[in-house]
């Protein structure tokens, strides 16, 4: 759209269906690449992608050209399919319903780019769930624990 300017920086999060470790670091690069290229697909830049066996962290450009329900759908959908399809892992996967989507100046990208690549060395101290309810208390988000991301239900 002409003469239309944005500056819009989100910091994704979404995890893997009951926060099971499936993303192996023999494909993980891949998955990365699959997932940028979805993005791409619709015009985002992405700055920095990153996580753990059982969730990924994306920062990227966001061009308000769609909804971003709908670009993170997309994104896990698309994904999904292509671990399903290259048969990565044992049974079937996907992500977990829902994900977190946090919007950041410029001024701060850096630091949330530090802290996406390295994810290993936080998650020594902290695990994923109190990583996120972190992130949801520094943002001053309620929610209500039965929404947050669920383990495997014994």
């Amino acid at each position: 759209m002409a003469n239309t300017f944005t500056q819009i920086h989100i910091h994704a999060v979404f995890a893997v269906q009951n926060r099971i470790s499936l993303i192996n670091k023999s494909w993980q690069e891949r998955l990365y690449k699959y997932i940028i290229a979805v993005m791409q697909k619709h015009g985002h830049k992405v700055l920095s992608i990153g996580g753990m066996p059982e969730h990924v962290h994306i920062l990227f450009g966001f061009r308000p050209t769609q909804a971003l329900s709908n670009l993170i759908q997309e994104v896990k959908r698309d994904s999904s399919e292509w671990v399903n399809k290259e048969k990565l892992v044992m049974g079937r996967f996907s992500w977990q319903e829902g994900y977190g989507a946090f919007s950041y100046s410029k001024s701060h990208i850096s630091l949330v780019v530090e802290y996406i690549e390295n994810q290993e060395q936080h998650h020594i101290k902290k695990t994923f769930l109190d990583e996120y309810k972190k992130i949801l208390k520094d943002f001053n988000l309620e929610y209500d624990e039965k929404y947050i991301f669920k383990p495997v239900e014994e």
